[in-house]
């Protein structure tokens, strides 16, 4: 374990070499380390012996938390990120739908007024079908009645 300027703190045993600290943590490490060098130069390194390992640790696991806190950050912008392009998508999607339900609303408005319109020429061709079967009739009546 070297506590040298804050730089290096314990070696990581699942890693190749020393951790690096973060910045932040580093610089409470230096600080840390100068008071226990006032402390040692003023009274016995004995003073801080077993002081030195437990501060150490408190580092370790400030800098962890540290390092997992900004991890959870970037995590959060990139879920945040996510959440505005899915709303962006959902919002677009949401329009070209109502377009669509418009347009086929319109669809059928026009398929309805075709069909009336088929059907009063269907009528009308039906009454006047009509007409000239009664006239043909009465063509033919007379025509056999004037024989």
């Amino acid at each position: 374990m070297e506590l040298a300027d804050g730089v290096v703190y314990q070696e990581d045993p699942g890693g190749p070499g020393p951790a690096m600290m973060s910045e932040r943590v580093s610089g409470l490490a230096g600080s840390i380390y100068r008071e226990f060098e006032r402390l040692i130069g003023r009274y016995d390194e004995e003073v801080v012996a077993e002081l030195m390992p437990l501060v150490v640790a408190v580092l370790e696991n400030l800098d962890s938390v540290c390092a997992h806190s900004q991890e959870t950050s970037v995590e959060l912008e990139l879920l945040r990120d996510d959440n505005e392009q899915l709303l962006t998508q959902y919002e677009r999607e949401k329009a070209l739908r109502k377009q669509a339900e418009e347009k086929f609303i319109e669809f059928e408005d026009s398929q309805e007024q075709e069909k009336k319109d088929l059907q009063t020429r269907v009528e009308a061709l039906e009454s006047q079908t009509r007409q000239l079967e009664l006239k043909a009739k009465n063509y033919a009546d007379q025509s056999l009645s004037g024989v």
